[in-house]
């Protein structure tokens, strides 16, 4: 490519932008030229023989004209560069110095190097269950999010493409997760003293709705789910076994299933590693008498040990077998715990107590349960309410009949 055809290509692009051809002899002989806008002066496209094209400012800074190279044009917009050209040109005028800020900039680290560092700091504090789910979403989401990018490079437009990404590769529920790691290691940058305080780009970030899923068995259902289970005892009984513990203790299935021997106390589970942390979970005779005939294997801590896998208890396929003899589609495991919640609830126990049998933290994780208990509340409130009217007898009658004229003169 010649200079007179490449002068003409940058004229056809640029229009409103005035030429200037500058010739430069780096070793190759490459040509280079620079077309200066009239609209914002200082701002302009440099060409290079080789069809690359960036965005520049030039400013008058501590007495000497500097150039500053804002970016790739096939990467930025005209108008974005021409916005960042304005910054650097009102940062010049007040004495502020571009290569200065880049020096500042190099001192915040990569993203890719601060997510080692704050995994290597922070990690150990989790759980081990925390620590394999987080790996999974670091390996899959986080790890190669932002590259090359500076930790205060990253802006909210920027967390938000990437939220938007992994909604679309991995789910709302993948993308909620991978946020809630990004946000808390924006956090520890601040709280580190590495990014300015409040300056978090997750802080604006609207997380992806959770689809309410809440199932509860009634008690045909729960028979039906018992008489099924039975059918398979002889066939596979630690899973059903474990399937009669999760429907008598409204325990998650990997507090089940991942059950030590050592976590067994008598009539009580305490379990050392629960998604709430450590917990105790109190056991009713059906379920002390199940633990107490399961096998015990000196070479395996693990109550649900399966010998013939040689790994712990998987009762997924058995599940969905049991599921679909107890005519129960599209039932989850998890279900199970619901329907823990919701019988104790219709038998009138609190919220706080049943808080305490699932092993909430948070006694707005036991909320959801709240409108089970009303018919119980309802009778208690007609209850009292009768022996009230009871008690005042006649003169309620009376008030009766005085509120009902009252309404009719209204």
């Amino acid at each position: 490519m010649n200079a007179r055809t490449l002068k003409s290509i940058v004229a056809e692009e640029i229009g409103s932008m005035k030429i200037v051809a500058i010739g430069r002899t780096d070793g190759d002989s490459q040509l280079r030229q620079t077309s200066w806008s009239k609209q914002l002066p200082g701002f302009g496209i440099r060409h290079y023989a080789s069809g690359r094209k960036i965005y520049i400012v030039q400013a008058a800074m501590q007495g000497r004209t500097r150039t500053v190279t804002i970016g790739n044009a096939k990467v930025l917009s005209k108008a974005r560069a021409m916005d960042v050209a304005r910054r650097v040109l009102l940062r010049a005028q007040v004495g502020k110095n571009p290569a200065e800020k880049r020096k500042q900039r190099r001192k915040v680290p990569l993203y890719s190097d601060f997510l080692e560092t704050y995994w290597h700091k922070v990690a150990p504090s989790w759980k081990p269950s925390t620590q394999t789910t987080h790996g999974l979403y670091r390996q899959n989401y986080l790890q190669s999010a932002f590259a090359g990018l500076f930790l205060d490079q990253i802006d909210e437009a920027q967390v938000q493409e990437w939220f938007n990404r992994v909604t679309d590769f991995g789910g709302p529920g993948a993308a909620n997760r991978s946020y809630e790691i990004l946000r808390a290691l924006m956090n520890k940058a601040e709280e580190w003293g590495i990014k300015a305080e409040g300056s978090n780009p997750c802080t604006a970030i609207r997380v992806n709705r959770r689809r309410k899923c809440e199932r509860f068995l009634s008690d045909q259902e729960f028979q039906r789910l018992g008489e099924a289970i039975n059918k398979h005892r002889n066939s596979h009984p630690l899973h059903c076994a474990a399937l009669y513990l999760l429907m008598l203790t409204g325990c998650r299935k990997s507090e089940i299933t991942g059950l030590l021997w050592s976590e067994v106390k008598g009539r009580r589970l305490r379990l050392t590693d629960s998604k709430t942390g450590p917990r105790t979970v109190w056991l009713g005779e059906a379920a002390w008498t199940i633990l107490q005939c399961l096998p015990r294997h000196k070479s395996h801590p693990e109550v649900f040990w399966n010998p013939r896998t040689r790994r712990p208890l998987v009762v997924d396929e058995c599940w969905k077998d049991v599921r679909a003899e107890a005519q129960l589609p599209g039932v989850r495991l998890h279900d199970l715990r619901h329907s823990f919640a919701s019988h104790a609830a219709a038998r009138s126990e609190t919220l706080p107590m049943i808080g305490k049998l699932l092993g909430h933290r948070h006694v707005t994780t036991t909320a959801r349960y709240a409108h089970l208990d009303d018919g119980p509340v309802i009778e208690a409130g007609q209850r009292i309410g009768d022996l009230i009217e009871e008690m005042m007898g006649d003169s309620l009658s009376l008030n009766h009949n005085t509120m009902c004229d009252s309404e009719a003169v209204l």
